[in-house]
């Protein structure tokens, strides 16, 4: 078995996957999510390397990428604060997508870099030792046969 040409996301609301669905010109997979800079997560005071982001990824109809919105809120130098202005901020960019409704989608594979960090779902096979393996990063949301929609963290 190989990834699918669109790999089923479940929505499960209230939890990672509660912020996806359609809308008038497609598909959208929101969240809001953190990074941390490489060789940091050592470091006694990580806070001001782990980056909070609002981030809303557009599909059309057929689930291909037509567009993300990568938004910097903070650090965890300020982590409640960070946290709390990124979710207003998707909230309010979901509300923005015309007829939006939440619910399960299906996507392409994609990636697109910001901050030096990778957004999007990307083969994750050769980590899994060449087992069928997809990965929505940096959200690090794992996905794998059979292909159901379900996701493992």
């Amino acid at each position: 078995m190989t990834i699918p040409d669109r790999v089923p996301i479940a929505r499960v609301r209230g939890y990672r996957t509660s912020h996806i669905g359609r809308y008038a010109e497609g598909q959208f997979f929101g969240s809001v999510t953190a990074t941390l800079e490489p060789g940091t997560g050592a470091e006694p005071d990580r806070r001001p390397h782990k980056r909070w982001y609002a981030v809303l990824h557009r599909f059309n109809p057929a689930g291909d990428h037509t567009g993300s919105e990568i938004w910097f809120a903070g650090t965890s130098e300020r982590e409640r604060a960070a946290i709390k202005v990124a979710k207003a901020h998707l909230k309010a960019s979901i509300a923005a997508l015309p007829g939006h409704t939440f619910g399960d989608i299906a996507i392409g594979l994609f990636h697109v870099e910001v901050d030096g960090h990778v957004f999007g779902l990307v083969d994750g096979s050769d980590s899994y030792e060449g087992v069928d393996h997809a990965e929505f990063l940096p959200d690090s949301l794992g996905f794998d046969p059979p292909w159901d929609g379900v996701y493992d963290t």
